[in-house]
């Protein structure tokens, strides 16, 4: 196969690598595997133009290097396409290579990839902007908005500000008033503090991401915690991955989801897959079974 490599210089374990020594591996266990190669390191704010160029050329899977945020760009861009997303994860949490059973260590993700089988998983899309994570209103942005202010250089440095900025958003939770339809379902109205919207449902006991990445729904969780006790039982939960079990959460599933803000709109944030991003007054969340080709290792871990 011809392999096209994106490296994200500005992704968490890359910044901290010799890139060169590293790349330099990389292109061998590659080559070694009977593969052709080709590698582009790039900043961060050159990703999109990387994968562009990497999806009009002849290549056969497109290996990104970085964060769920470079990993959901590239998803986004190559949805459809008849070229496979490989992930060598260099990010803070890593949730979709997780969900697609890949090593966390980079040596070990490249000789699995390189090894691997092709596999079909969903997308999710929030009035057409693709996702491979989350999306979500009200609490987990004010967590984002908060952790942006602080200072960090590091991984550690960055679950560090996360934790500081979880206990000002869950302290002071924001208050929302939000029309939720489900599929071709009746309206609901509800009193909220945030809603999270997830391209398949959450696994149980370990961190927020899905233990099946094409089970074609969406998950949706509604926060229903109100005072403060109840805040430190949700966050007591979410650390501990539980979701079915939470009496803060309701869980519900769907192929389609339509949110619509009944308050003034722009006084809550939302985000997607960690990354904060303007809310409009109603958003219409899809589930997009099988569009996007990945290679997964032959033997997940």
């Amino acid at each position: 196969m011809r392999f096209q490599i994106i490296l994200n210089r500005e992704g968490g374990t890359l910044r901290t690598l010799d890139l060169a020594v590293f790349t330099a591996r990389l292109r061998e266990t590659v080559q070694e595997a009977g593969h052709q190669v080709m590698v582009a390191v790039v900043a961060g704010k050159e990703i999109e133009h990387a994968l562009d160029e990497a999806l009009a050329g002849d290549c056969d899977v497109v290996m990104v290097g970085g964060g769920d945020g470079t990993v959901s760009c590239a998803a986004g861009k190559l949805m459809g396409s008849d070229k496979a997303l490989a992930i060598l994860p260099a990010g803070t949490m890593n949730l979709f290579a997780r969900s697609l059973g890949i090593p966390l260590e980079l040596e070990a993700a490249a000789d699995a990839l390189c090894g691997g089988e092709f596999r079909d998983v969903d997308v999710a899309s929030a009035n057409g902007k693709p996702f491979i994570h989350q999306f979500s209103v009200g609490l987990h942005a004010k967590l984002i908005r908060l952790r942006e202010k602080e200072v960090f250089r590091s991984r550690l440095g960055k679950i560090r500000a996360s934790i500081r900025a979880g206990f000002g958003a869950f302290f002071r939770p924001p208050r929302m008033r939000i029309g939720l339809t489900l599929d071709d379902g009746e309206e609901r109205m509800l009193a909220t503090a945030g809603i999270g919207i997830t391209n398949n449902v959450f696994g149980e006991g370990h961190l927020p991401y899905a233990d099946v990445p094409d089970g074609g729904v969406l998950g949706v969780y509604v926060t229903r915690s109100r005072t403060r006790g109840d805040m430190i039982l949700l966050a007591l939960n979410m650390l501990l991955g539980r979701w079915k079990t939470n009496d803060q959460v309701e869980m519900l599933t769907a192929q389609e989801v339509r949110l619509r803000l009944l308050a003034r709109h722009e006084r809550f944030g939302s985000a997607m897959d960690g990354e904060l991003c303007e809310l409009e007054k109603e958003t219409t969340v899809r589930c997009h079974p099988g569009v996007l080709k990945v290679l997964v290792p032959a033997e997940p871990v």
